[in-house]
């Protein structure tokens, strides 16, 4: 909106007064919920969508849209009481009404996928935020490339605990260190946690703490609508990302309960509700808006649908607009196949022996020579991970033309900023950390996953064969941990071919985020027959038959799949036939039908082999079957060593089969 235009102030305050009447009566429907946070933040939120954020609820979609990211969560009332307002089609009164309920789009924490316009997941705090961190940079990144047709900001209305939490941290540094100037975050700077005071549990200066890391920072009072806009203002004409603390009563307008925790998480009931409404000089009903406030929030929707009508006249006659319009879709899947096809077969002949890190790399040089979307990174483990192919510039402060993002030991907010990414468009991000920081990054891959973000985590040094440094770098449980959380693809490549198989498989999953667990040591070619065929895609497949009936089946993934063979190779010179499955993702062999699960296992004993717990392997084998691996943590010593130590040998492979060959317990 441009400033000169005259603001109504009393109609701006019913503006922002229908959202607060709209959170407290779908909290109280719903005996659920957190009212004062929307209530709180209700002014500012006013002032953003009346006279700064262009959105089309009629093209939600629309690329150049401005983000907006309801970081605290709980506070989703705010979300769809706006949404509502302004006329997206399937946020209807039914839906207000309906909040926290069974088969509703109004879910206790904005969701993104349920209702149009929710642009991520928030709940978890501090991934809001972070998210948002993506989204900018993404935006940056897309304005280099398409100048014309990119301009827009990332607004985020974010609480104290999204500040409290320790990925903020890393978040912050990130955007002030890139100078993401189009990122404005909102702080609803109310004093107050679910426990009470934040004097309870925190001293720290937040404003001091996001100057320190680069911010332009200001203060406000949250309720002074002409100080806020000016605030955003200025927060648009800095170069570097923006923090305003906008200093709220939470639950504002409810007299008795304003400015305290208890309003934080609770209906204010039926009393404290008609208190508020006369206080707030709103006489309606339950889910009663008078005309004139709807025509205000109906006004915003118009303006964004110019504005969008406005770039989408710009599309049409831009030198751009094919490679903008190719970026916003999925990744050039035939394109892709054809290109690892190609590979694969040259793989088959080279029959290199190279540590999956290393084959990763190697795949990736053809895959980003393909693919001009892919933007890859690392967390401060360039070397290491091999994430970077030949020719990739690095993203840098003020200059965003690059594909390779130096996320710093940061390995948390470098998962979450890769959904922030995928989430905006026009970008398909990786990543890469040690398998055993998972952990760090675990919170984000289990958002990515519920929201169906495709990002693909680069995990290395993916069990003790990484050797000398120790059990705290040796994961044992991480695989388990992460094949754990639904809708994500954990990939366990044996060689060079399945390591290329799965980072296709990976980026043409729509709708699936995929780690990729690679090993620091050398691992033979094991796929060397020439075909065109991704054998990955199935999960898991027989990678040696025998000539006769089998005797047992030797399952293992990523490195001990070559222990398999060798064990085979010994059992068969004693005459027993030892098929050999490759598994290289348990969650695409659990998505095959049964007759083919059945034609792979067959009903001869079987045994996994993994150095990693067993926890996770009931796919593949029954109780009476066999398991050779990790039991425990790992140690210091070279991989050789660390694998005989703990027992994971083609010897107690194949001493494992005769026992289990002959009934033995």
């Amino acid at each position: 909106m441009n400033q000169m235009t005259r603001i109504d102030p009393v109609l701006e305050t019913r503006m922002a007064n229908a959202i607060r009447a709209l959170a407290m009566d779908a909290v109280e429907a719903a005996k659920s919920g957190h009212p004062g946070a929307p209530m709180g933040m209700a002014d500012v939120a006013t002032v953003l969508f009346h006279r700064f954020m262009r959105v089309d609820p009629a093209d939600p979609r629309w690329p150049d849209r401005d983000r907006f990211v309801m970081s605290a969560g709980h506070g989703s009332m705010l979300v769809y009481a706006i949404h509502h307002l302004l006329g997206y089609d399937d946020m209807g009164l039914d839906q207000i009404r309906a909040f926290r309920q069974m088969g509703s789009r109004t879910a206790g924490h904005p969701e993104y996928g349920h209702a149009k316009g929710i642009e991520v997941t928030t709940g978890p705090l501090g991934q809001g935020i972070t998210s948002a961190v993506g989204m900018a940079l993404a935006e940056r990144m897309a304005h280099a490339r398409w100048p014309d047709l990119t301009d827009h900001y990332t607004y985020v209305i974010a609480g104290d605990g999204c500040l409290m939490e320790g990925i903020s941290h890393e978040a912050i540094d990130l955007a002030g260190h890139l100078c993401l100037g189009r990122l404005i975050v909102l702080w609803d700077d109310n004093g107050i946690t679910i426990d009470g005071g934040t004097d309870l549990s925190t001293s720290t200066d937040q404003q001091a703490r996001f100057a320190a890391a680069g911010w332009h920072v200001q203060a406000v009072d949250g309720h002074d609508r002409e100080a806020i806009a000016a605030a955003i203002e200025a927060a648009r004409a800095d170069d570097r990302p923006s923090m305003i603390a906008c200093r709220t009563i939470i639950g504002f307008g409810a007299p008795n309960k304003q400015g305290g925790h208890d309003v934080h998480g609770a209906p204010l009931g039926a009393k404290e509700i008609a208190a508020a409404r006369k206080m707030l000089d709103w006489p309606h009903e339950p889910f009663t808006l008078p005309e004139d406030v709807t025509a205000a929030w109906a006004a915003i929707a118009a303006r964004g649908a110019q504005a969008r009508a406005d770039w989408a006249a710009r599309l049409e006659t831009s030198a751009n607009r094919a490679a903008f319009l190719a970026a916003q879709g999925a990744p050039d899947a035939p394109a892709l196949r054809k290109a690892i096809a190609e590979y694969c077969q040259r793989l088959a002949q080279d029959r290199p022996k190279v540590a999956t890190r290393k084959a990763s790399e190697m795949a990736l040089e053809v895959i980003n020579a393909t693919l001009p979307q892919t933007i890859g990174g690392s967390a401060d483990l360039t070397g290491s991970n091999l994430t970077r192919s030949t020719g990739m510039a690095s993203i840098k402060p003020g200059d965003y033309a690059g594909r390779y993002i130096h996320y710093g030991i940061r390995e948390h907010a470098m998962a979450a900023v890769m959904n922030g990414i995928a989430l905006h468009g026009g970008f398909v991000p990786y990543g890469g950390t040690f398998l055993a920081f998972a952990d760090y990054s675990r919170p984000a891959i289990r958002l990515g996953a519920l929201m169906g973000v495709p990002v693909v985590h680069v995990m290395t040094h993916d069990s003790i064969g990484l050797g000398e440094d120790g059990p705290t770098h040796q994961p044992v449980e991480h695989l388990a941990s992460l094949r754990a959380i639904p809708n994500l693809q954990v990939f366990r490549p044996a060689d060079a071919v399945e390591t290329a198989e799965a980072w296709e498989i990976a980026l043409t999953s729509e709708g699936t985020p995929s780690v990729l667990a690679l090993s620091r040591q050398n691992l033979p070619t094991v796929r060397i027959e020439d075909e065109d065929t991704n054998r990955s895609r199935r999960g898991a497949y027989v990678l040696r038959a025998t000539p006769t009936p089998r005797d047992v089946t030797l399952i293992a993934t990523g490195s001990e799949v070559e222990i398999a063979l060798a064990a085979a190779d010994l059992l068969r010179a004693e005459r027993i036939n030892a098929a050999v499955v490759s598994a290289p993702c348990f969650e695409l062999f659990a998505r095959q039908d049964r007759a083919y699960r059945q034609g792979v296992l067959c009903d001869a004993p079987r045994i996994g082999i993994e150095a990693a717990i067993r926890q996770g392997w009931d796919l593949f084998l029954r109780p009476e079957d066999g398991f050779v691996g990790m039991t425990g943590f790992g140690a210091s010593a070279p991989a050789p060593a660390l694998y005989r130590h703990f027992g994971i040998t083609l010897e107690a492979t194949a001493e494992l089969a005769r026992k289990l060959i002959k009934g033995e317990d």
